[in-house]
């Protein structure tokens, strides 16, 4: 029998605004007013309402917009066995600002429990209003264990790290054990879609950043050799109907952004050798660069461009981005490309600069290109 994997169809990249009493409720349950139960009933009836919402937008895919979740990435570290949450008194330093100063900081060896990490139910709830509701499959989102990585080795985290993990082979197996596992659950719950979500790469794509001894030291230790191991680890052996997305991002917060540059740096391994289905990729400002490192993107893996931006809401000129996907195309076949916005509209629960209503424009305007351009 041969199994094929899921289209691409049409999808958003992960998370949407938050509804303002989905905000307010996360408020009253940090001052104690209401409780853990009054809390997920709120978020229940707002993703509900989201899918509902996705569907009516033509979308073949649905996320919980991440509206469980402070944080794009933190929330699914906490869950793991071993990590824990903290402070660590130092956000980091967008463009503009600087993010919260939580973070994930090891206690013991790291290991995925299906039974405790609350992601598994969390997308069991997701594929069970996608199942009442109809013509619409549920997707989720989770950052991918490179991130994982870059959170543990952040300085003030060091320390654990080295104490927990003497022998840096072991992390990386327990790492790749534990996300596989965890991928493992996803597909045991009905997931056919599963993304990893990667900033990782991102700050190597930055001249200004690989220039500091920071990033020196990361080339030193031939850090792209450990992302594309560790995500590779977790992803290698998974059932064959199980598609793999990656998302790489250059920073979303507050409609703020980290690094600038084009992919030409991480090409070879990113787009050669990681063993992902599809890319979706950040390509809506010069800061992307240029389509050209498209050309190193290895077999039949595709490549969702992200040219419409979800940090502003002013919709882009509609015949710019059909121009900027038939110039992709000259490094990658049209029928390996595909369109959506550069990055979801919330990656933290702030949000980005925009309104509701612009969000839902955004979706519709890459919706009507991706039935001019593909049909």
């Amino acid at each position: 029998m041969t199994i094929t994997k899921q289209k691409i169809g049409f999808q958003h990249v992960g998370s949407f605004l938050r509804p303002a009493a989905l905000k307010q409720a996360r408020k009253d349950f940090k001052e104690g007013k209401i409780t853990q139960e009054n809390l997920r009933d709120v978020e229940d009836e707002a993703i509900y309402h989201l899918v509902e919402q996705q569907k009516e937008a033509g979308l073949d895919y649905a996320t919980d917009g991440e509206f469980r979740r402070s944080y794009w990435h933190l929330d699914f570290f906490w869950g793991f066995e071993g990590v824990d949450h903290t402070h660590n008194g130092e956000g980091y330093d967008f463009s503009k600002g600087r993010s919260r100063d939580d973070t994930a900081v090891l206690t013991d060896r790291i290991s995925f429990d299906k039974n405790t990490h609350p992601f598994i139910e969390d997308f069991k709830y997701l594929k069970s209003v996608t199942d009442e509701i109809g013509g619409i499959l549920p997707k989720q989102t989770i950052p991918a264990p490179a991130q994982l990585y870059r959170e543990l080795t952040r300085d003030k985290n060091q320390e654990a790290l080295d104490r927990i993990y003497p022998d840096k082979d072991q992390l990386y197996k327990d790492v790749e054990t534990a996300y596989h596992d965890a991928l493992i659950a996803f597909y045991e719950a009905g997931a056919k879609v599963v993304q990893l979500d990667d900033c990782s790469w991102g700050r190597l794509l930055d001249s200004k950043f690989v220039a500091t001894p920071e990033g020196q030291k990361l080339v030193k230790e031939r850090v792209q050799d450990i992302y594309l191991k560790l995500n590779n680890g977790a992803i290698a052996d998974l059932p064959e109907d199980l598609t793999i997305n990656t998302h790489v991002c250059r920073g979303n917060f507050h409609s703020d952004f980290l690094f600038s540059g084009g992919y030409g740096p991480v090409a070879d391994n990113l787009f050669g050798q990681e063993n992902v289905d599809t890319y979706f990729l950040e390509y809506d400002s010069d800061r992307a660069g240029g389509f050209e490192p498209l050309a190193k993107v290895s077999g039949d893996k595709r490549v969702v461009l992200g040219l419409v931006t979800s940090k502003k809401g002013e919709l882009e000129d509609r015949q710019v981005i059909i121009d900027r996907i038939k110039e992709a195309s000259k490094y990658l076949p049209l029928d390996r490309l595909w369109l959506s916005t550069q990055c979801g509209f919330a990656s933290t629960e702030e949000g980005n600069v925009i309104t509701e209503e612009q969000q839902w424009e955004k979706l519709a305007l890459v919706k009507s290109i991706i039935e001019e351009i593909w049909g």
